[in-house]
């Protein structure tokens, strides 16, 4: 007899940080493991890994053979909740998921606890759990459907739509009934899941969003990205491959099932910019040595004349050091990050807001005096750190100051998984490279291209306009699926090319 899920939360969920608004955001990280002893305690190191993926909330389920299915959902790190000994103890089994998560667009700080996956359901057939990264962009719809037809929701979350498309499947058993839930899908989703037995990993058709699959002792693992791995020393196998669908278990191992069309991968090509932490594989290749590849991209690019190459850190950090080897400039920690800048800090009043970035950034005066920099950051969004940051750099005396971004100007939001600002308040929306460096009051201001950010994850060739490597849609504007709830909802998309 399966228990009853306790759901265990903290009263408030914490304030978000009131300066960290200025880049995208990766809404969720998905980690599953199953053949181990105390799954749970695998789960959340691994979610600790991904905790950059999302900070608000997680979650971790478990199946014990004896207890059942068990559950645990909180706001905040995953240090500061899945550490006790409590609640760890309250999550037995050989098998567990967890997920952790921002909220999405416009409704930071509004989190209700029933929207923290993992989600779980009751099927005729046994128990399951869901954990998903990305976006179904015709959730909407299928809501209404699903709702029409007698689906009670119990949450906001797209993601829950899955489950209730597996409750009226009518195949005979858990994963295929997943894959028949998932062909009414559209948009991104890697997902993770277990029942009492099985973990389940599935990408979307376009590969979207990452998975890969490892291996720990006798035991198997799934995770957004190989650093998560690599902190329960399992030992990363493979990517899960765009429209795979993989179902392990601890006796047989690993099935894999491809119940999508084949079609050409479309995977973000953010994640190489600034999404995976740098010391994950992505695509075969480091994504610190991509991310160096694209500082050297930039500075044959758009050279200039300066003292010293200085990161934006930390994400600007492995371009930099990417454009000083390739112009001879050279590199400098400029600007110092306070690494204990947590974001329940202080409370965000007014006063402490006019104090902006200078809370999580100091710049080295010593260092920067009477110079030519130039700053590197991974991406420009709404523009307000950027000013503020150069202020603080002038403020110290540098001579100029050159911004250098090591991704195309962002123009576009993103509908796969990505918290992005509505286009009108993206400064390359509304501004062009010029407007854009007079706006910012800098000596220079240069984008790396779509081509050369192309080259420096690997194509050699650049970016094939007939069918783009990766979704650029950020970039380009040209989305590999039509987000149909916002284009219901008044989104006007690009017109398609001639």
């Amino acid at each position: 007899m399966e228990s009853e899920l306790p759901v265990l939360h903290s009263p408030q969920m914490p304030p978000a940080h009131p300066f960290d608004d200025d880049k995208l955001r990766e809404e969720c990280g998905i980690f599953g493991v199953v053949g181990v002893k105390d799954a749970a305690n695998f789960v959340a190191l691994g979610l600790h890994a991904l905790q950059h993926r999302g900070q608000e909330a997680g979650g971790i389920v478990t199946h014990d053979p004896e207890l059942g299915f068990n559950s645990a959902r909180r706001f905040g790190y995953v240090r500061d909740n899945f550490t006790s000994s409590d609640v760890m103890e309250s999550l037995p089994g050989p098998i567990g998921i967890g997920h952790v998560r921002y909220s999405t667009a416009g409704s930071k700080g509004q989190t209700a606890i029933r929207d923290v996956q993992p989600f779980f359901g009751e099927f005729s057939m046994g128990g399951a759990a869901i954990a998903h990264n990305g976006n179904i962009t015709n959730a909407n719809a299928l809501r209404r459907e699903l709702i029409e037809r007698g689906s009670i929701f119990q949450s906001s979350s797209d993601s829950e739509c899955i489950i209730h498309l597996m409750a009226r499947s009518l195949q005979r058993n858990i994963p295929e009934r997943m894959e028949d839930a998932l062909r009414r899908v559209e948009g991104a989703f890697s997902v993770v899941a277990m029942t009492r037995t099985k973990l389940i990993g599935v990408r979307d058709p376009l590969g979207v969003r990452p998975l890969v699959l490892g291996k720990i002792g006798d035991g198997w693992c799934l995770a957004s990205e190989t650093c998560a791995l690599d902190i329960i020393g399992a030992e990363f196998l493979r990517e899960i491959e765009p429209g795979e669908m993989v179902v392990i278990n601890a006796q047989n191992g690993v099935e894999s099932h491809f119940p999508f069309r084949r079609q050409p991968s479309k995977f973000c090509i953010f994640e190489h910019v600034y999404f995976s932490r740098p010391d994950s594989i992505l695509g075969g290749r480091s994504v610190y040595e991509t991310r160096e590849a694209i500082g050297r991209e930039l500075a044959k690019e758009s050279p200039v004349e300066a003292d010293l190459v200085c990161p934006v850190p930390d994400s600007g950090t492995p371009a930099a050091i990417g454009y000083s080897l390739e112009s001879g400039i050279p590199y400098a920690m400029g600007i110092i990050r306070n690494q204990y800048m947590g974001r329940t800090f202080i409370e965000p009043t007014e006063q402490i807001r006019n104090m902006g970035v200078r809370l999580k950034l100091n710049v080295n005066r010593a260092l920067i005096e009477g110079k030519r920099v130039i700053l590197v950051d991974d991406s420009v969004v709404r523009g307000t750190t950027s000013r503020k940051i150069k202020e603080m750099i002038l403020d110290a005396g540098a001579k100029e100051v050159h911004f250098r971004i090591a991704s195309p100007p962002t123009a576009w939001p993103c509908f796969y998984g990505v918290d992005t600002p509505q286009r009108e308040k993206l400064l390359a929306a509304t501004m062009t490279e010029e407007e854009m460096t007079k706006h910012l009051a800098v000596d220079s201001l240069k984008f790396i291209s779509l081509d050369g950010l192309y080259r420096a994850v690997g194509e050699s060739q650049g970016r094939s306009k007939d069918c783009p490597q990766y979704c650029d849609a950020c970039f380009s504007g040209e989305y590999p699926v039509t987000p149909a709830d916002m284009v219901e909802q008044g989104f006007k998309m690009q017109p398609a090319a001639e």
